[in-house]
C-alpha cells in the first residue's frame, strides 16, 4: 500500500516517489481483459448502431445497456453483494476510458453507472441497496441524477424544489423543477434533491411511475445528441419516507460526494476521446495529399500531433495516479474500520464517500486539466482535417460538439478552479495539511542565494523544476494571504491563478513520476517506451513551466507593487532558471512516433 497519508493536496508540499503512483503501464491482466472485454462490445454493438445512438433512439439505448448489463460493464462500482462486480477505481477509469468512443452512448452509461448509482451504493440503506442496486447492476432499472434547476446552475444548496411532510407522516410531498437531466427521458430511478421545509437540503429516491412526476420535452442540443436531456416537474409527487437517502438535511453530503466521482469519471472519457482523435487525425493525415505529399510530412502538421499526444501523456498520468490516490485511500479505510468493528454496508459506503472526498482537489484538477485537454485536441485535430473536420460525416467533427460540455457540467471549470484552493486552504486551517507552516518556512529560504545544481542524470533538470514550481506555489500562495487575509476568498483572478498553478504542478509531477517508473522497468520494449516517455516529460515540463512563470507573474503583479514587486520577481526570476532544451527537434521525434502508428503512443 503506499502512503498517501489520506489526504489530498499534499503532493503540492511532499514529494512523492515513482513507486508511489500508479500508471498504465501496472494494469493487471485482469485489468486489461476487461478492457477487451469493453472493448468487443464497443466494435461488434455500439459502432454498428452508431448513426441509431445518435439520432437518439431510446428502445435501442435502453437495450443496448441491458447488454452492457450482462456483460457487468454497468456494475462495476456496485459490490458483489448486491449483483455487481465490485471494481476498484484503477479498473472502473479504465472501463470508463474505453466506452468513452461510444460518444453518447458512454455519456448514458457514465450518468447511470456513476452519478446515478452511486448515491445508493455509498449512502442507501441496506433496504435501499438490496432493492435497487441489483436491478442496476444489469440495467433492469436506468439511473439519473437530478440537482441542476432553472434558478440554480452553480449554485447547488440554492435549489428550490421543496419536500413536505405528509400529515400522516408516511410520505414526502414534493413539489418544484429540475433541469438539464441526463437519460430523463429513458429512466426509471431519479436521485432527486430537495429542500425539506425549505431549507434542510436532502437526497430522495424517486421512481418514474410516481404520481405528480413527469418528464418534459428533449433539449436540442448543440452535442451528445444521442443522450437524453430533459427537464423535469414535481407536482405534490409523495415520495414514501423509505426513500429518503441519507439524512434529512445533509444531502450536501452526498451531492458533493458524488460530483467528485463524476468530475474523475469525466477525466477518463475526455482521456478516451483524446486517444480517439489522435487516431482519427493522424489517419487522415497520412492519407490526405497536398502538394504531391502526405500532409502528416509538413512539419506543422507534424507538430499539432506532438503536442496532441504529451497533452494526452500528461492527462493519463495524472488520471490513473488519481484513482491510485483513491483506491489506496479506500483499502486504508476498510482496514481501519476492521480494526473498529465498523461492518455494516451503511458504513461501508460513507466510508467509502469520505475517502474519495479526501482527493477532492485532484478530482477537480482532473476534470479542469482533462476538459480543456480534450478541447485542445480535438480543436486540433479538426483543423488538420481542414474544411472535412466541419462536415458531419467525419467524425471529429462530432468529437468537436460533444467536448464542448466537459466545460460546463459536474460543476464548470471555473467554479472547479475555485475549489481547488479554496479546499486547500480549508484543509490547512482545520490542519490536515501544514501549508501554511511550509509557506512561511520557503520565505527565508527564498531570500538566499540560489545557485543552479548540475543536472547530470536524466529528467534530474525536470525533478528540480518540479520543485521549483510548488516552492512558486507556496510563495504566491503565502503571499496572497499575507495581503489580502480573508478577503482573498473574494479574489477570484488570484484564486484562479493559485489553481492553474497547483493543475500545471500536479500534471508536471504525475509526467516526472510515471516516466520515473517505467524507467525502472526492465525489457526493450519498456526501454523504448522509457525513452519516449522520457521525451515528453522533458518538452511537457518545459513548457508548463513557462506557464507558471506567465501565472506568477500576473498574481504578482496583482499583490504587489514597486520596489516590493521588483525583489519579488527577482525571487521569481532565481526559482525559474534551468537549461533550456530544443522542444522542436523533441518534438519532431514525438511527431514521427505517432504519425507512423496512426495512434496515440508512449
Amino acid at each position: 500500500m503506499t502512503d498517501t497519508r489520506r489526504f489530498g493536496g499534499r503532493f503540492i508540499i511532499e514529494d512523492s516517489k515513482p513507486e508511489a503512483v500508479v500508471t498504465p503501464e501496472d494494469f493487471t491482466e485482469e485489468q486489461r481483459l476487461m478492457h477487451h472485454a469493453a472493448s468487443q462490445f464497443l466494435e461488434t454493438e455500439l459502432v454498428p448502431k452508431d448513426a441509431e445512438i445518435e439520432a437518439l433512439n431510446y428502445e435501442l439505448t435502453v437495450e443496448l445497456m441491458r447488454k452492457a448489463g450482462d456483460l457487468g460493464l454497468l456494475g462495476a462500482d456496485i459490490p458483489e453483494a448486491y449483483g455487481g462486480i465490485g471494481l476498484d477505481k484503477v479498473s472502473t477509469t479504465l472501463l470508463a476510458e474505453t466506452l468513452a468512443r461510444s460518444s453518447s452512448f458512454a455519456l448514458s452509461v457514465g450518468a447511470h453507472t456513476g452519478i446515478g448509482t452511486l448515491p445508493i451504493v455509498f449512502f442507501g440503506t441496506p433496504e435501499q441497496k438490496s432493492k435497487y442496486l441489483p436491478d442496476l447492476a444489469t440495467g433492469t432499472k436506468i439511473a439519473a441524477y437530478c440537482l441542476t434547476e432553472p434558478a440554480s446552475g452553480s449554485d447547488a444548496l440554492g435549489a428550490r424544489t421543496t419536500a413536505k411532510l405528509s400529515g400522516d407522516g408516511k410520505h414526502y410531498i414534493l413539489n418544484g423543477s429540475k433541469l438539464y437531466i441526463t437519460n430523463a427521458g429513458f429512466a426509471d430511478l431519479f436521485i432527486v434533491y430537495a429542500k425539506v421545509d425549505g431549507d434542510k437540503f436532502t437526497a430522495f429516491i424517486v421512481e418514474r411511475d410516481t404520481p405528480g412526476f413527469s418528464v418534459g420535452p428533449e433539449e436540442h442540443k448543440m452535442g451528445i445528441k444521442g443522450s437524453s436531456t430533459c427537464p423535469l416537474f414535481f407536482e405534490d409527487v409523495a415520495v414514501p419516507i423509505s426513500h429518503v437517502l441519507g439524512e434529512v438535511g445533509k444531502g450536501h453530503h452526498i451531492a458533493f460526494n458524488i460530483l467528485n466521482i463524476g468530475r474523475f469519471k469525466l477525466g477518463a472519457a475526455c482521456l478516451g476521446s483524446s486517444k480517439e482523435t489522435i487516431e482519427l487525425a493522424s489517419g487522415y493525415a497520412n492519407t490526405r495529399k497536398q502538394f504531391g505529399q502526405a500532409i502528416s510530412g509538413f512539419p506543422l502538421i507534424a507538430a499539432k500531433f506532438a503536442d496532441m499526444n504529451i497533452r494526452t501523456f500528461a492527462l493519463e498520468s495524472l488520471l490513473y495516479r488519481t484513482a491510485g490516490f483513491i483506491d489506496d485511500t479506500l483499502r486504508l479505510s476498510d482496514v481501519e474500520a476492521g480494526e473498529e468493528g465498523e461492518s455494516s454496508a451503511v458504513d461501508e459506503g460513507r466510508r467509502a464517500a469520505k475517502a474519495i472526498s479526501e482527493y477532492a482537489i485532484e478530482c477537480s484538477m482532473v476534470k479542469v486539466f482533462a476538459s480543456e485537454t480534450l478541447d485542445a485536441v480535438v480543436d486540433e485535430g479538426v483543423q488538420i482535417h481542414g474544411g472535412y473536420g466541419y462536415i458531419r460525416e467525419y467524425k471529429v467533427e462530432r468529437i468537436y460538439r460533444d467536448s464542448r460540455i466537459n466545460r460546463i457540467f459536474e460543476g464548470t471549470n471555473e467554479i472547479n478552479r475555485m475549489l481547488i484552493p479554496g479546499t486547500l486552504l480549508k484543509k490547512a486551517m482545520k490542519g490536515e495539511l501544514p501549508l501554511l507552516q511550509s509557506a512561511q518556512t520557503l520565505q527565508g529560504v527564498l531570500l538566499q542565494p540560489m545557485p543552479l545544481p548540475l543536472f547530470t542524470e536524466p529528467l534530474e533538470k525536470e525533478a528540480y523544476r518540479v520543485g521549483q514550481a510548488k516552492k512558486t506555489f507556496l510563495a504566491i500562495g503565502g503571499l496572497a494571504i499575507q495581503k489580502l487575509g480573508l478577503r482573498l476568498e473574494q479574489e477570484q483572478e488570484v484564486l484562479c491563478v493559485l489553481a492553474d498553478l497547483m493543475i500545471q504542478t500536479f500534471a508536471m509531477e504525475s509526467v516526472l513520476l510515471r516516466t520515473q517508473k517505467m524507467q525502472g522497468r526492465n525489457g526493450s520494449r519498456n526501454a523504448e517506451q522509457a525513452e519516449l516517455a522520457q521525451t515528453m516529460t522533458v518538452v511537457f515540463i518545459q513548457e508548463a513551466m513557462e506557464k507558471v512563470e506567465g501565472l506568477a507573474k500576473t498574481a504578482l503583479a496583482a499583490l504587489e507593487s514597486g520596489d516590493g514587486l521588483q525583489m519579488q520577481l527577482s525571487i521569481l526570476k532565481k526559482l525559474m532558471r534551468a537549461p533550456l532544451v530544443n522542444t522542436i527537434a523533441l518534438k519532431r521525434e514525438i511527431a514521427a512516433r505517432v504519425i507512423r502508428s496512426e495512434q496515440y503512443v508512449v
